[in-house]
């Protein structure tokens, strides 16, 4: 049997997020199981300001790097240090990121099977109060030099590494986590880890095939391989379906989590897949409608798009269900603290149910002013809406350094998705319109747009 090699690293940064930050200092410790058989380290220079507090943090400061090599001076280096070697690390998802990050930036995709010393430390060692790597150092003893600087926090990690090595369990959750948390006897015949390991870490959608070559299932994730990985772990019934009938998976890359969003809505409705029934829906007859009572509440209403008496009241949201319209709005009774008659909800002579068990505060019987009301009202609004304002542009990563994803919303609905330089962006909204791919756009790619921008500040320009 081939005894594997790790190469234990560890980068110190100029901040916490890869797409933003760069690396300042790297180092490398190579192990094949017993003992250190190599090791590399360098101060990088990051070609931007390190901030003064992670100055304060490191002891790494703008003067040190102002000499040091660039990342591609040292990038053959660390490509043939780590090839065959499995990448460990102490939270692994920070320093293997940063490091494909600058790989990216070049033009090149650097892959490697991964170990997090944080998740092997707790299968290994159960029940410590922390998992932190200053914590672990403490409680083993561990000597060390300088903490959060690369050598000396790759060397620590190396015999926090050997310990779990000797561990009575340490290989076989080495083991387990190398096959990626699968049940071999969960994958298919025709679909093995090699499959899933080649797959692209990075953000998309995929699409789940039979034997016929079909698509049975669309989905989307900001690491397709993980994402993947995750669907032969599971026991839920849509993973024992695709377990036992997925023979292949394809993908689109997107760099864009909100383009990923909107291409698996858009793919979901175009390919009809067996295993997505639930996000199948093509239509939105259904809406929640909006308008002021006579008595000044603003007031909700969920009915059919095309019912007569809509006149005067304003499209909020759409739905495939009328079920979905109401469930909606009863989520909102019940957060915002609404009457539900002013919601439609109750058509009952009389006090709403709520008002008489003391939850609604009295609107149905005009025992809270509407000026109060409404602000809960309001709020209830802005939550339920699904309609986008006006016209603009939304811009996110793209798949590559030298592109950005553009989504054009334009007269309040989407209007399609594409790329654009980074460096040239069009003037108009009509040039926008020209670059993008067109799309049909409906209500639930609309909420997915504004949920999106709910949760993630993204640059937008408006016209």
């Amino acid at each position: 049997m081939l005894i594997p090699r790790f190469a234990i690293i560890d980068v110190e940064t100029t901040g916490g997020r890869a797409a933003r930050d760069k690396i300042t200092e790297i180092a490398i410790v190579l192990h094949d199981g017993s003992q250190v058989i190599d090791t590399f380290e360098t101060l990088l220079n990051p070609e931007c300001q390190i901030p003064g507090f992670i100055s304060q943090l490191t002891g790494i400061t703008n003067d040190m790097v102002a000499e040091a090599p660039r990342f591609w001076e040292v990038a053959r280096t660390i490509v043939e240090m780590t090839e065959g070697a499995i990448f460990v690390a102490h939270n692994a998802r920070f320093d293997y990121s940063f490091i494909r990050e600058e790989f990216r930036r070049l033009g090149y995709t650097f892959t490697r099977k991964t170990l997090c010393t944080v998740q092997l430390s707790r299968k290994s060692f159960p029940g410590l109060p922390s998992y932190s790597l200053g914590n672990l150092i403490r409680h083993f003893g561990i000597e060390v030099e300088q903490r959060h600087r690369a050598l000396a926090d790759t060397l620590a990690t190396t015999d926090l590494f050997t310990r779990i090595l000797q561990s009575q369990n340490g290989q076989n959750q080495i083991n387990h986590l190398l096959k990626m948390g699968i049940k071999e006897s969960l994958l298919p015949s025709d679909f093995g880890i090699a499959k899933i390991r080649a797959l692209p870490e990075e953000c998309g959608v995929y699409y789940f095939h039979d034997r016929f070559g079909d698509v049975i299932y669309v989905g989307k994730s900001i690491n397709i391989q993980k994402r993947i990985a995750e669907h032969f772990q599971d026991k839920t019934d849509k993973a024992g379906m695709l377990q036992q009938n997925a023979v292949d998976v394809s993908f689109e890359l997107t760099g864009s989590e909100l383009i990923a969003l909107l291409l698996e809505s858009s793919e979901i409705k175009r390919l009809r897949p067996m295993i997505n029934r639930a996000q199948r829906n093509r239509q939105f007859p259904y809406g929640i409608f909006s308008f002021t009572s006579n008595e000044g509440y603003l007031s909700f209403l969920a009915a059919k798009t095309s019912a007569k008496g809509m006149k005067g009241k304003s499209l909020v949201a759409e739905y495939p269900h009328l079920d979905s319209a109401r469930n909606h709005l009863q989520a909102m009774v019940e957060r915002f603290q609404l009457c539900e008659k002013k919601c439609g909800l109750d058509t009952a002579p009389g006090p709403c149910f709520p008002r008489q068990l003391g939850i609604c505060l009295g609107a149905c019987v005009e025992q809270e002013s509407a000026e109060d009301y409404n602000i809960r009202a309001t709020q209830a609004l802005e939550a339920l809406s699904a309609v986008l304002d006006g016209n603009f542009v939304l811009l996110d990563g793209g798949r590559s350094p030298d592109e950005q994803a553009a989504v054009v919303v334009a007269e309040g609905r989407l209007y399609g998705w594409g790329y654009v330089s980074s460096d040239d962006h069009p003037q108009s909204l009509w040039d926008w319109k020209a670059l993008v791919k067109r799309t049909e756009g409906n209500a639930e790619e609309n909420r997915l747009i504004k949920r999106f921008l709910s949760a993630n500040h993204i640059k937008t320009i408006r016209f």
